[in-house]
C-alpha cells in the first residue's frame, strides 16, 4: 500500500485513528479530533510566535526544577473521553498538538508526546483559526479532562480562562486584557505579566 504523503490521498469525512495518524508521511501537521481530519494553520505568523516564546519564557522559568514540564508545539498530545479506560493507538481518535501545554504526571509522558490529558493547555489564535476548530477543541478539552484551558487573541490582546468545575464543565474564571497580570487556578503562584507576553 502507498505511503501516505497528501493530504488529498485522505478521505476528509473518513474516520481515522492515532494508528493511521503514526503511518502518514505528510508535509503538513494534521490534528485529529474524534477521528476526523483537522489540517493546521500554515506557519504561524511572527505575532503568533511572539506570544508563544513570551509566554513559554514565563512558563519555562516558573516550572523548571518542579515535578511539572511544559511543552511547546509540535507535540502529540493523545486524548481520550475521561470516562472510558485508556486503549491501544489504533482505538485513539483524537491527537492534538496545542500551542503550549503543562503536564505534571509524568507517566503521561513518552518518547511520542503526551498519553493522556495535560493539567493546563494554552491555544494560541491565529486570523485562520475558524469557529468551528476553536468550538471542536473547547468541547474536546472539556470531555478528555484538561483541568485549565487558556485561549490567547494576539491582535485583541486578551486572554479568556477556563477552569474545570466539579462537574466536568469548563467556567469562563477570568477575561484578562493586555494590561493586566493573569494567573492560572490551577498554579496561582505564577503571575503572568501579559504586557510582556503582548510585547513584541
Amino acid at each position: 500500500m502507498a505511503p501516505i504523503t497528501q493530504l488529498s490521498q485522505l478521505d476528509p469525512e473518513g474516520t481515522y485513528s492515532y494508528a493511521d495518524y503514526l503511518t502518514w508521511q505528510l508535509e503538513e501537521s494534521v490534528e485529529l479530533i474524534k477521528g476526523k481530519i483537522m489540517a493546521m494553520s500554515p506557519a504561524p505568523n511572527r505575532k503568533h510566535q511572539s506570544v508563544s516564546g513570551n509566554l513559554f519564557l514565563h512558563l519555562g522559568n516558573h516550572f523548571k526544577r518542579k515535578s511539572c514540564q511544559v511543552f511547546v508545539a509540535p507535540f502529540d498530545v493523545k486524548l481520550y473521553d475521561r470516562r472510558k479506560s485508556l486503549l491501544q493507538d489504533r482505538e485513539v481518535f483524537s491527537v492534538v498538538q496545542p500551542d503550549l501545554c503543562v503536564i505534571c504526571d509524568e507517566e503521561k509522558l513518552t518518547e511520542q508526546g503526551c498519553d493522556g490529558a495535560p493539567d493546563w493547555i494554552i491555544e494560541i489564535l491565529s486570523p485562520s483559526n475558524s469557529r468551528k476548530e476553536v468550538r471542536l477543541k473547547y468541547d474536546l478539552y472539556q470531555e478528555c479532562g484538561v483541568g485549565e484551558y487558556w485561549l490567547v487573541f494576539p491582535y485583541e490582546q486578551i486572554v479568556q480562562q477556563f477552569v474545570l468545575d466539579d462537574g466536568g464543565k469548563y467556567q469562563l474564571r477570568a477575561l484578562y486584557p493586555g494590561n493586566e497580570t493573569a494567573a492560572p487556578h490551577l498554579f496561582p503562584d505564577l503571575q503572568i505579566d501579559l504586557n510582556d507576553v503582548f510585547a513584541e
